[in-house]
């Protein structure tokens, strides 16, 4: 019954994002989702400090990790609103739009970066961070695999 209800929730929440997201205008569209990136930005870099540094902090690497497969798993997609694909007034998107016309490709890039994201999310719990090091390889792996294909460097 618990599980269910969660079920649920999750499916009423995921619903009200994309209503939020519709209702968003394509250049707030574009900040929101750049902030997420930031963030994710942020939090890949304080694993990185945490694996190439003298010092391992478990507990800071767990909290990052964890964030990122919220990231992850946050339904940004929905971000990417018609309108969003190109530059709206002084807010400007490094989309390409190879990116909107391509959504089986999409598909595939956010279904590996997901799954490298929640696999972090598991090894950053062991503490063991030679294994954490070689995950956030394969996480970087897939940030690049979409940026090369769907973000300009302008």
């Amino acid at each position: 019954m618990m599980m269910k209800k969660t079920i649920l929730a999750l499916a009423a929440l995921a619903m009200s994002g994309s209503v939020l997201a519709q209702a968003l205008k394509p250049a707030d569209a574009i900040k929101t989702r750049q902030a997420g990136y930031r963030y994710l930005s942020w939090s890949v870099g304080k694993i990185k400090a945490n694996v190439e540094g003298n010092a391992y902090n478990k507990a800071e690497v767990i909290a990052a990790a964890r964030t990122i497969a919220a990231i992850a798993n946050s339904g940004m997609g929905a971000l990417y609103i018609p309108g969003s694909e190109k530059d709206v007034g002084s807010v400007k998107t490094y989309v390409k739009p190879e990116f909107f016309q391509n959504q089986q490709e999409v598909g595939k890039v956010a279904q590996d970066f997901n799954r490298e994201a929640n696999a972090i999310a598991e090894v950053a719990s062991t503490g063991d961070a030679a294994a954490v090091k070689a995950q956030l390889g394969k996480l970087g792996g897939t940030c690049k695999a979409c940026h090369d294909k769907f973000k300009n460097r302008d």
